[in-house]
């Protein structure tokens, strides 16, 4: 930590800022400058209809720096590429998702992970549509900013200002879990389980690849409620190969 530095906000640093697909650029350099006011710097972009821009440069308004520094993707698993928690920003409510919060109990568990040394995303949908559910699914948990239903449209970038400042208050004031958790499984890590367990449920004939009928879907929410560590995923693809193998050997 720096001289004048308060504790708890180099724990920012391994939290990312993912916009998927903004229309506007003007909010992009909106969302930096949101950013920065509250120690994040770390923004990503996937697929921006403009970027760079003189707009988005123009409402930085001193966050140029951070928009020199921004990446940007091609896709959203390639955004979430060394991450072990994704928090995924949505305005509705979802019949099946992952499991939901408030922006503040969003930002106090995405400052628990930081904590264990794991790195984090935030995901933000597009202007118009938010975040699709394919999008949705790919991330562990799902946060709403409460606001009043008869007019809870944000602005992105006020969307993206909220999260920074609940992560910047919840980073603040952490200390130390201190407890002996194993590393959390990453994002390729998952994907591999889940496209492991999809192809061992197919060739099992438990699933149905035709009909599938969102069991993918179901099973991606229970395993994000579980937070799986590293070693938990390599067990759980151990005892897939071990039925595979059991299953080739019966037929």
């Amino acid at each position: 930590m720096s001289m004048g530095e308060e504790p708890g906000t180099s724990l920012l640093a391994r939290v990312r800022i993912v916009l998927s697909r903004p229309t506007h650029p003007g909010n992009i350099g909106a969302a930096a400058r949101a950013m920065k006011t509250m120690g994040l710097s770390r923004l990503v972009l996937i697929e921006p209809r403009r970027f760079p821009d003189p707009q988005a440069t123009a409402l930085a308004a001193g966050a140029a720096d951070l928009l020199a520094t921004t990446a940007v993707c091609d896709s959203l698993e390639q955004a979430l590429a060394g991450t072990a928690l994704a928090i995924g920003f949505t305005a509705r409510r979802r019949d099946l998702g992952p499991a939901a919060h408030d922006a503040r109990g969003a930002a106090a568990q995405a400052v628990a992970e930081a904590q264990t040394g794991a790195e984090v995303a935030l995901v933000f949908g597009t202007e118009m549509a938010g975040l699709s559910n394919e999008e949705l699914i790919r991330c562990q948990r799902i946060a709403h900013i409460p606001a009043d239903p008869t007019f809870s449209s944000l602005n992105l970038a006020a969307a993206v200002q909220i999260a920074a400042y609940e992560l910047r208050l919840a980073a603040v004031g952490a200390t130390p879990l201190g407890d002996e958790r194993t590393p959390p499984a990453t994002f390729e890590e998952l994907e591999g389980l889940f496209a492991h367990l999809e192809s061992s449920l197919v060739a099992s004939g438990f699933l149905d690849p035709y009909n599938p009928r969102r069991l993918m879907e179901r099973l991606r929410r229970l395993f994000g409620r579980a937070r799986l560590e590293s070693q938990e995923v390599n067990i759980l693809r151990g005892m897939l190969a071990a039925w595979d193998a059991a299953g080739r050997r019966g037929r």
